[in-house]
């Protein structure tokens, strides 16, 4: 293997999840061999002081990397300015990146599935991203072991600079020209709310780099390689995160063995995309589980 890609790991006020995000991300084989940036915002208001000094204690300690870089904001940026800065420094200075945030479990594979994939589709311009989770789908071993699908996914990823380049944040830039068809096929056929988030985001609802960053690969007509076998599993969803409720609906079993096959074919995997259509259908249940999500979200806020 070539070169090994630098992880950039975002975190803020969560000392719980750092640690196990930390702690299975030291467990991974390669380790050893990877640089590690990690970007800490600076606390919003008196109230999440406290946690960020601890988190703060938490990164600076040692930790099994080839090298350890600690960046410290001393402002609050807010989590879509953080990653947006972040990622486009430690990209272009190595022209690879692996992008994990605070809440993210990986599995001991993950490393090596990455950078695999990384040098595997280097020179592949369709390829914009890898992705590190997997859904939990309906038969999903009758899914090939890694397969090309269009959204582009973050909890957990991988990118070249020559595909960030194409990252562009102005919403309206991106999206003014898109028609009926493609705002039906952005949103999977109207079974996922990803045009939503657009709207919610151009009405100042939302600040999600994420969405842009999805529509930026769409309207290069990119493609993102997902495994199988989750490599990574959201431990956020418990409705700690700044974009999160408490809910099971992803959860997912990580990887127990390493990636060995990944497609040839540069093209969306039709089978894959038909799975993962079903699963954004039918991921909301019965109205009843549908009801209890919607009073943890709003008991959530109401902690916060």
């Amino acid at each position: 293997m070539n070169s090994i890609a630098p992880v950039i790991l975002f975190v803020y006020n969560r000392p719980d999840h750092t640690i196990r995000t930390l702690s299975a991300l030291e467990q991974n084989k390669l380790a050893d061999q990877t640089t590690l940036y990690i970007y800490s915002d600076a606390a919003k208001n008196e109230k999440s002081l406290q946690a960020v000094t601890e988190v703060r204690k938490i990164i600076n300690k040692h930790w099994n990397f080839k090298e350890v870089i600690v960046v410290e904001r001393t402002e609050n940026w807010g989590l879509a300015a953080n990653v947006i800065d972040g990622v486009t420094k430690v990209v272009n200075a190595h022209g690879k990146i692996i992008v994990l945030e605070d809440d993210l479990e990986t599995a001991v594979f993950a490393l090596d599935y990455f950078n695999q994939a990384l040098e595997r589709y280097k020179d592949q311009d369709q390829v914009m991203e890898i992705s590190g989770y997997g859904y939990p789908l309906k038969d999903l071993n009758k899914l090939p072991e890694t397969f090309f699908f269009r959204v582009a996914n973050s909890w957990g990823w991988a990118t070249w600079d020559r595909a960030w380049q194409h990252f562009n944040p102005n919403i309206d830039e991106l999206v003014s020209d898109f028609t009926a068809e493609q705002i039906h096929q952005f949103s999977i056929e109207g079974k996922e709310n990803f045009w939503k988030q657009v709207q919610e985001f151009k009405a100042g609802k939302i600040n999600s780099w994420a969405i842009r960053w999805y529509a930026s690969i769409f309207k290069k007509n990119g493609l993102v390689l997902y495994p199988r076998n989750s490599m990574t599993q959201n431990i956020g969803n418990d409705g700690s995160g700044t974009h999160t409720a408490a809910e099971a609906t992803y959860q997912v079993t990580l990887a127990e063995s390493p990636v060995r096959y990944f497609p040839t074919e540069i093209s969306e995997n039709k089978q894959a995309y038909e799975a993962i259509k079903y699963f954004y259908a039918h991921r909301k249940g019965s109205l009843f589980n549908r009801g209890l999500r919607f009073l943890k979200k709003k008991m959530n806020k109401f902690n916060t």
